[in-house]
């Protein structure tokens, strides 16, 4: 009888055991099966950005702000459809973005890189993009929807930004959502030993702020620009990196080329209209300075210089549908440098200053004053309770912005930020 009871539990015993020992095995078989699906899994995260913002501004005196001058052609930001409608446009709670992100090795071959940027309004693809893998001799080849590499800032994700908002010289020159075009990207990598690339960008040349390739004419044809089809804009950059100790320094220089076509009820009946043709360069600088204490505090500056030139065709056309043909130059330049100190594990604060310091157009040769040296102070203070959330506290006092009929208006204003990340996400570049 005492055997019968211990063979009785033994065989209980085998019975629990069994499933679990035949579901392993199932596990063991899926894992060494190349046709096993967490294999094909993309690594997935998300990330929400959400914000309380005081103004001593309203938000509708906010939304007609604008620098004079610099936008298309002459006019302001109501005049060419661009609005402050971006990041922290509200008083009170604003959420920012929310943004999917996924990335996936395709095979030996390709990465396959894709974010999808959501707001409570709408959802778009932000970027989409293959990048090649074992190219020889230090080449690489990106294709898609993606942001441009053209100097330090504008390639950098929201999220990773030191402050709340773009710099000055940046949202001038290329937007709210920064140059991020269709098309291709080759890059070489010297083999030194310091880093050295050169790479070089062939674009659609989409963006509105400082490209075009819409067509327009008048409404009775005496003036027709054709679109553009294909490639527009062409863009080459170098960047080099070396240490020097604990400290390590990031230089680049980048150049874009593209021409700009936009309108403004030039093709309309009614009214009066403006329309632009003209051919666009600019040039950008920038350096990165970062010293490293220990492992955990570092004193970081950045600075990065933008400069703008447009030369071509400027057009008007009066109530009466009559044109008049003009030439334009148009030269505006910029820059930011910011401090930014890890004063532990878990805070950071940085200070950044922007300047507006040319503000140029030449109508037939004739300049029209613009106003310059415009300039815009922050300061911030962050904690970062683990590596997947921030909560930063920023200080802006804007100089730079206009009312209508060109009232100087500064302003001041106070942001809390909360980001958060859930996820796989990579690491963020240097």
């Amino acid at each position: 009888m005492k055997y019968i009871k211990i063979c009785f539990i033994l065989l209980i015993i085998y019975s629990v055991q069994l499933p679990a020992r035949e579901a392993n095995s199932e596990n063991q078989a899926k894992n060494n099966s190349p046709f096993d699906q967490s294999k094909f899994v993309p690594d997935i995260s998300f990330i929400a950005d959400i914000s309380y913002l005081s103004r001593d501004l309203s938000n509708d005196s906010y939304s007609a702000l604008h620098i004079p001058g610099t936008y298309f052609p002459l006019g302001h930001i109501n005049e060419d459809g661009h609005s402050h409608a971006g990041f922290n446009s509200l008083r009170g709670f604003n959420f920012n973005y929310g943004e999917l992100s996924l990335y996936s090795i395709v095979d030996p071959y390709f990465d396959l890189f894709a974010i999808i940027h959501l707001v409570p309004e709408h959802a778009g693809l932000e970027e989409a993009y293959i990048t090649t893998r074992k190219l020889p001799y230090g080449f690489q080849i990106k294709a898609g929807k993606f942001l441009s590499s053209f100097g330090r800032i504008n390639e950098q994700h929201t999220h990773s930004w030191n402050f709340t908002d773009r710099p000055l010289i940046s949202n001038l020159l290329f937007g709210d959502e920064g140059l991020n075009e269709i098309g291709g990207r080759i890059t070489w990598v010297a083999p030194t030993n310091f880093y050295l690339m050169f790479g070089t960008e062939i674009l659609t040349g989409d963006n509105e702020m400082s490209f075009g390739t819409a067509s327009f004419s008048d409404p009775n044809r005496i003036i027709k620009v054709d679109e553009d089809e294909g490639p527009n804009l062409f863009i080459g950059y170098a960047r080099s990196a070396f240490d020097i100790g604990e400290t390590a320094l990031l230089l680049g220089i980048s150049y874009a080329h593209g021409s700009t076509k936009a309108e403004h009820d030039f093709s309309s009946t009614s009214g009066e209209g403006v329309a632009m043709k003209a051919n666009s360069n600019i040039i950008g600088g920038d350096f990165t300075l970062k010293h490293s204490f220990d492992a955990v505090r570092y004193l970081s500056f950045q600075a990065e210089y933008l400069y703008r030139l447009m030369d071509g065709t400027y057009y008007t056309r009066d109530s009466m549908n009559a044109v008049n043909i003009h030439d334009l130059e148009k030269n505006q330049s910029g820059f930011y440098f910011q401090l930014i100190g890890k004063l532990g594990l878990q805070w950071r604060a940085g200070v950044r200053y922007d300047l507006i310091n040319t503000n140029d157009a030449k109508i037939d040769g004739i300049k029209n004053s613009f106003p310059e040296n415009l300039a815009k102070y922050s300061a911030m203070i962050e904690y970062n309770p683990t590596e997947f959330s921030r909560l930063r506290l920023q200080y802006n006092h804007d100089r730079s912005k206009y009312l209508e009929p060109n009232i100087y208006k500064p302003f001041s204003e106070i942001i809390l930020q909360l980001n958060v990340t859930i996820g796989a996400h990579g690491a963020h570049s240097f």
